[in-house]
């Protein structure tokens, strides 16, 4: 039978969906070598402590969740098929909604992290401004707007981290967001 070998990134992705559901608690070494078929040992080959391990986590979720999003978006030529290609992906269906809850909690007791989430609110805000300030929006304006946008994304993830969206859920978030972003199609 052959020797089975859990990468790094197995590591990592799987830590992702344990920490998504349980926070730091989640990070049971062997509960995850069990789910990949391993021996303990694998885990730290690759890294040395908990706290490493949770900060590559932590980097996966800034490349998955902020850098991939982006770059995806920006790959679109027209403004409005950018913001409607960034709304799919900022209102995916997502089931590890939990994770930003965790990560949040995580930091109160690392600055580290408290640090790397007030930068990726502050890229995000700003990403949501440049690309508002392609409809025409001055600045000023488009800064608001994004602040109120984003707002309305972790409220929006808030409210539904427990409960099914509906089929017609991504419709229903355009029609609420063009009444305080009013994008001219």
């Amino acid at each position: 039978m052959p020797k089975v070998i859990a990468t790094k990134e197995d590591w990592i992705k799987l830590g992702f969906i344990f920490f998504s559901e349980k926070g730091e608690a989640g990070i049971v070494v062997e509960k995850m070598a069990k789910k990949l078929k391993v021996n303990k040992s694998s885990f730290y080959w690759y890294f040395k402590t908990k706290q490493e391990f949770i900060a590559e986590i932590v980097k996966y979720w800034v490349f998955s969740e902020t850098e991939q999003i982006i770059n995806t978006t920006e790959k679109r030529l027209k403004p409005l098929d950018k913001w409607n290609e960034f709304l799919k992906i900022a209102f995916k269906n997502d089931p590890y909604l939990e994770f930003i809850y965790f990560l949040k909690r995580y930091a109160l007791k690392h600055l580290i992290i408290q640090n790397i989430i007030e930068d990726i609110d502050k890229r995000r805000l700003n990403f949501v401004s440049e690309l508002l300030q392609e409809f025409g929006f001055s600045k000023r304006e488009s800064e608001i707007k994004a602040s109120i946008f984003y707002n309305y994304l972790i409220g929006y993830h808030e409210m539904i981290r427990h409960k099914q969206q509906n089929h017609n859920y991504l419709s229903k978030v355009k029609q609420e967001i063009s009444h305080f972003i009013n994008i001219k199609r």
